[in-house]
């Protein structure tokens, strides 16, 4: 559910391996609604039946648009924001690309799965050339799932619809080297600010 002050709402997908209560997943959504930004979390239906395998992309498709529905009836005239963690990410852009979803302004990515770890291309992101929404692309830069060089061609070739915006020592859940001298509590803090001043421009 909403919450009566916050400005937009954000469907919020989780990644492969793990549901809407992760650690990250409910950190980074009290960090989005500290800043007016509320986080409508689900579990697609491999998750809610506790399989490991995820659904195909199709299953999981529907599920973020029947959560995107649903956000628009629980906060009826906010902006809706949609992506989610990796794999909840991919899934809600190729959902956009294949049939836009009503109401949907933007997409934000934790960590875009662009290739499996070591097998670099960018197959996967093919698809975002069809999103007709504004996109931000939150990234690592030791991201095993994203070779920096590749995405950051990805996001040029989006041209004005692309923003990057990069963790330093990040990695594909955003943990930092202790020599960075950041706390997990300031990567969130950048990730979700990064997040409202976006919103705030598209």
């Amino acid at each position: 559910m909403a919450k009566t002050d916050a400005k937009y709402v954000y469907v919020f997908a989780h990644g492969a391996g793990a549901g809407m209560h992760h650690p990250f997943m409910r950190r980074a959504a009290e960090a989005l609604e500290a800043r007016g930004i509320s986080a409508h979390r689900f579990d697609f239906p491999y998750m809610q039946a506790k399989k490991s395998r995820p659904d195909p992309p199709a299953v999981a498709e529907d599920a973020v648009r029947k959560a995107v529905a649903e956000a628009a009836r629980q906060a009826p005239g906010l902006p809706i924001f949609a992506g989610g963690k990796s794999f909840g990410g991919r899934m809600t852009s190729q959902a956009q690309a294949g049939q836009p979803m009503p109401g949907v302004r933007g997409l934000v990515f934790f960590g875009f799965p662009l290739h499996p770890p070591g097998r670099p291309g960018t197959s996967r992101a093919e698809h975002l050339t069809s999103v007709d929404v504004p996109m931000l692309f939150l990234q690592g830069t030791r991201d095993e799932f994203a070779q920096l060089d590749l995405l950051r061609e990805v996001v040029r070739k989006l041209g004005d619809r692309a923003t990057l915006h990069l963790i330093e020592e990040g990695d594909h859940s955003f943990k930092v080297p202790k020599r960075t001298g950041k706390t997990e509590a300031d990567v969130m803090n950048e990730l979700a600010d990064t997040f409202q001043q976006w919103a705030n421009n598209v």
